[in-house]
């Protein structure tokens, strides 16, 4: 199985681990300083990060997002808003925890979102 069809099959499965939450263009998912209690698998739309009015990364389907506050058991550093017609999967934050230590291909998954994430706010990706 390839990175691409791994990740593929990791997001259906992520799709099935938590509770769908719908959310209307616009609305808010979280706010920046918010407590970090969950991350999110967009399973359809588009999510936006921004820092007020700029814009840090968009989201859209199959995706994640929020994972930095539960690694770093920090508030959340960016506000999330739903861009259009949101579908998202609330992973709870036991719930992360279990997967990057029993499931090494999410611990990748996670790593591999940082890192392009990292790569596109700094112009290198």
């Amino acid at each position: 199985m390839s990175s691409v069809e791994s990740h593929e099959a990791l997001y259906t499965l992520l799709g099935r681990a938590g509770t769908t939450v719908p959310f209307s263009a616009g609305e808010i998912v979280f706010e920046k300083g918010d407590h970090g209690d969950a991350m999110f698998v967009v399973t359809s739309g588009t999510v936006v990060l921004k820092d007020g009015d700029q814009t840090y990364d968009t989201v859209a389907a199959p995706g994640l997002f929020g994972e930095m506050a539960l690694i770093e058991s920090k508030p959340r550093a960016l506000t999330a808003v739903a861009d259009d017609e949101v579908e998202l999967v609330q992973i709870p934050a036991r719930t992360f925890w279990v997967l990057v230590h029993e499931t090494p291909y999410f611990a990748q998954l996670v790593m591999s979102v940082m890192a392009d994430r990292l790569r596109r706010a700094s112009g290198t990706g």
